[in-house]
This record gives C-alpha cells, structure tokens and sequence, in this order.
C-alpha cells in the first residue's frame, strides 16, 4: 500500500479510502462527480494536486499531454469532459530556451520567474 501509515513518504491516509483488502484509493475517486480530494482546481481556469509530491503511484503514471513531448490520451480524455481542448504541444512552448539563452538566463545572471500562465490540467 502507499499509505503513510505503511510507507514513510507515501500518500497521507487521511485522504484514501479502502477499496479492496489490499488496495486504497483517494477520497472522491468513487463520489458523483469524481473529484480527488487532493485536488485544488476550478475546472478551466487552474489546477493542481495538494500532495503532488506525495501522490500515488496511479496519479505519477499519467503525465499531461506534451509535457514531455508526446501525447497523453488519458490527460486528452480527461480535458475533453470537462470541456476542455486537449492540450498541444505549443502549451509547453514556454519550457523552451530562448533563443538568447546562454549560462545566464537574464543580465542579472538570474534564473527566471515560472511563467504566468502555465497550461490548464483536468
């Protein structure tokens, strides 16, 4: 199991539920909507999971869609019901180096700031 309570770092018992003896799932997973209850997220506008770092093992295999340079049809299913356009790869285009970059990102010798809008998950 990926619980805390089995594995130092896993995801925080408090929010899963049993769904088999040896199987849990996050809180929501069966409720009407479907809604984690790790998820902080007004649909279409932001996203993002309060326990990212913690997240299970089901969450880490789906990546968005070019996040990583290919295609997600789980992220793409996902978007489309929640009336969204899947994501593209121009989505990402803010991940790419500038043209100018070279060991200093700007004058200053500074990294930048993450940009305003990132992508939109479901």
């Amino acid at each position: 199991m990926e619980s805390d309570e089995v594995t130092e770092g896993g995801v925080p018992h408090q929010l899963t539920q049993r769904l088999d003896p040896h199987r849990l799932c996050m809180q929501g997973t069966y409720s009407d909507p479907i809604r984690c209850v790790a998820l902080d997220s007004e649909i279409g506008v932001y996203s993002r999971c309060t326990i990212h770092p913690n997240r299970p093992s089901v969450c880490r295999e789906v990546d968005a869609s070019w996040e990583y340079g290919k295609a997600s049809s789980q992220c793409d299913r996902a978007r489309v019901a929640h009336g969204m356009a899947p994501l593209t790869l121009a989505d990402w285009r803010w991940r790419d180096d500038a043209d100018n970059d070279d060991d200093h990102p700007d004058d200053n010798g500074n990294s930048p700031s993450s940009p305003p809008n990132t992508p939109i998950a479901a």
